[in-house]
C-alpha cells in the first residue's frame, strides 16, 4: 500500500471505529508499517487539517471527530455503479488516480447493505476491449498539479514529427476531443499559445514560479466552427 492510500485507509478505520481509541501500535500492525510511520502520518493528516485527536498513556490512542467527517452517503446502488462506469473510462485524463480515489471513498461511505448492493451490481458489468490494449497512459501528475496551482512547468515534449523539445509553458486548461487529452498553455519558448497532447510529453517539471493569470476563454478563441468548448460542469 503507499503512502496515499494509507492515509486515506487511515481515516476510514479512524472514522469507522470512533469514538473507540486505536493504538499506534495495533494500526502499524494493521497496515505492517512501523510506529513511527504511523505517527508521521497522523502528524501529517492533522496539519492537512483532519480532525484527529490523540490521547497519551496507558489506554490512549488516536480517534476522529465523526461529526467532522463524510457521513453516509444516500447512494442508490444504481447511481453508485453509474459513477463507477464514468470514473472507469477516466483512464488517460487528468486526475484518473484522484477518480480512483474519489470511487473508493463513495462506496466506503455508503452504507453496509448499500454498498455490498453497488458491488454486486458492478460484478455484472463488463467492459469490451481489445486484446493487450493497455490503458492509456496517465497524464503526469506534475501536469495535474501544475495546472491547480498554476505554476509554471518545463516539458519534454515530442511533436507529431519526433522532434524533441524542452520548453518552459504556462498551464491554463486541459482540454478533451475524440482523440485525446491536451494541455493548452502559453509557451514561453514560442511566445504564444500552443496545445500540447499530454501523451507526447515525456518529462514535466513543476518550477517554483507562479504562472500569470491567463483567460481560459482566449486559449479557445480558434476552434472550428462546427466546435463548441464547455466547461466541467457539476450539475
Amino acid at each position: 500500500m503507499n503512502r496515499t492510500d494509507r492515509l486515506y485507509a487511515l481515516v476510514e478505520e479512524l472514522r469507522a471505529c470512533a469514538p473507540r481509541r486505536l493504538a499506534a501500535r495495533e494500526l502499524a500492525a494493521r497496515y505492517e508499517v512501523s510506529v513511527r510511520t504511523i505517527e508521521r502520518d497522523i502528524s501529517a493528516l492533522q496539519q492537512a487539517g483532519v480532525p484527529i485527536f490523540a490521547d497519551v498513556g496507558r489506554g490512549g490512542g488516536y480517534t476522529l471527530d465523526k461529526s467532522r467527517t463524510l457521513p453516509p452517503l444516500n447512494f442508490s446502488p444504481a447511481e453508485a455503479v453509474a459513477v463507477a462506469i464514468t470514473l472507469s473510462r477516466a483512464g488517460g485524463s487528468p486526475y484518473s488516480r484522484s477518480a480512483r480515489t474519489a470511487l473508493h471513498k463513495i462506496v466506503a461511505a455508503m452504507s453496509a447493505d448499500d454498498g455490498a448492493s453497488a458491488r454486486e451490481l458492478a460484478a455484472r458489468i463488463r467492459f469490451m476491449a481489445p486484446a493487450g490494449n493497455d490503458d492509456p497512459a496517465s497524464v503526469p501528475a506534475v501536469l495535474e498539479e501544475a495546472v491547480l496551482t498554476r505554476r509554471v512547468v518545463r516539458l519534454t515534449y515530442i511533436d507529431r514529427t519526433g522532434t524533441e523539445t524542452e520548453r518552459d509553458v504556462e498551464p491554463v486548461t486541459f482540454t478533451a476531443s475524440g482523440q485525446g487529452w491536451y494541455l493548452t498553455a502559453w509557451c514561453r519558448m514560442r511566445g504564444g499559445r500552443r496545445i500540447f497532447r499530454t501523451d507526447r510529453v515525456r518529462r514535466a517539471v513543476l518550477l517554483e514560479e507562479p504562472a500569470p493569470d491567463r483567460s481560459a476563454e482566449t486559449m479557445h478563441d480558434d476552434i472550428p466552427a462546427d466546435y463548441v468548448v464547455r466547461p466541467l460542469q457539476f450539475v
